[in-house]
């Protein structure tokens, strides 16, 4: 019989981004041309100065010969209790010695190639960060000086099954093709930070502005995206899929302006929005269902309407019952949402909001 949950919770668990992975890959694969040794343990420093040792699940020659042909070396992804799409992966890199001092960066099988401008990489360059960069730099320049090595490094990083993996990310329409990023700023995964979607957002807006576009929609999900992309005929590059983080959009968009933003999404994460709420997440916000009923009232909505509002089941069964009595509630839930996305956005962005229902149907709008 299989043991019961606890019933105290326990404190998340972080783990480790793809660039502390490549760091220790690297690391491990370089020492093994330079010294000869095949370690099953690679200790790194973290940006903030913590040391880690991470676990390889190989350290060897490529192709099992000597150094003539290079090193290789991996390890799994962990990513603690984050649901990170890489989480469980093999992250690993092969490394050559070269005559030129420095660290030459390749995508392996299962990195993307940046193909276009608005990242913070130049098309053309591996998607490997500049923070994994730095730190992989770092550490083999220093590996270098300890063995009195004079020449430089190539090396590649690679992702197994990563091509695939990159498909459940926003890789593909940031650019990125051929598979995932190699990602990190501190070196650590946060459980449920979310700053790499936050990042991804951030991203996704920058590649649009720099590829000419001016006209961006952010939408919460596939079915608002759905109906964007049918109202507008936008292509997927001036599609923002935002989830639940309606803020990183508005607050980005302060240092990152387009001329015209259009948020899409169901009448009830809308109507957080509305109600001020930047985070559309169950955990974090609630639909004001007296909220409702009161807008409700200033457009005709008597007491009993009020009333059942109030005591709704669901934002959609509101919704249903102010539109069986004329109330336009989507209309309303609209106009407050963009009112509060016009109070963050510069005021040369043109902002408008658009409210479906389950089936992807318009239920609102404010243009």
């Amino acid at each position: 019989m299989r043991e019961e949950t606890p019933e105290a919770p326990r404190p998340l668990r972080s783990g480790y981004t793809t660039g502390s992975c490549a760091t220790a890959t690297s690391l491990a694969a370089a020492r093994l041309l330079l010294g000869g040794i095949a370690s099953e343990v690679a200790e790194i420093v973290l940006p903030k100065g913590q040391h880690v040792p991470m676990q390889l699940v190989y350290c060897r020659y490529v192709n099992g010969r000597d150094s003539a042909d290079g090193a290789e070396a991996g390890t799994v992804k962990d990513a603690g209790d984050d649901p990170d799409v890489t989480h469980g992966a093999v992250v690993f890199a092969c490394v050559r010695l070269i005559s030129e001092p420095g660290v030459r960066f390749r995508a392996g099988p299962g990195v993307g190639t940046v193909t276009r401008a608005g990242l913070v990489l130049p098309v053309g360059e591996p998607a490997i960060n500049p923070v994994p960069r730095k730190m992989m730099t770092e550490h083999l320049i220093e590996l270098a000086a300890e063995y009195g090595y004079d020449g430089g490094f190539e090396v590649a990083i690679g992702v197994e099954g990563g091509e695939a993996l990159a498909l459940k990310t926003m890789n593909p329409r940031l650019g990125i093709v051929g598979g995932l990023s190699i990602l990190g700023t501190t070196g650590i995964v946060r459980p449920f930070s979310c700053s790499a979607y936050i990042a991804s957002i951030h991203q996704g807006i920058d590649v649009a502005r720099a590829n000419g576009y001016r006209h961006i929609a952010a939408c919460t999900g596939n079915a608002s995206e759905a109906a964007m992309r049918a109202h507008y005929g936008l292509p997927d590059i001036a599609l923002i899929e935002m989830g639940d983080f309606a803020g990183a959009v508005l607050k980005h968009l302060r240092r990152a302006p387009v001329e015209r933003l259009s948020l899409c999404g169901g009448f009830g994460k809308l109507s957080k929005l509305a109600s001020g709420h930047l985070d559309l997440h169950s955990k974090q916000s609630s639909i004001d269902l007296p909220q409702l009923a009161s807008w409700a009232a200033e457009h005709g909505a008597d007491a009993a309407l009020q009333a059942s509002i109030v005591a709704a089941n669901t934002s959609q069964q509101a919704l249903a019952l102010a539109h069986e009595a004329g109330v336009p509630l989507g209309d309303v839930v609209c106009r407050h949402a963009r009112d509060v996305a016009r109070a963050i956005v510069p005021d040369g962005v043109a902002v408008e909001t658009f409210a479906i229902d389950r089936e992807g149907r318009f239920v609102g709008a404010a243009r």
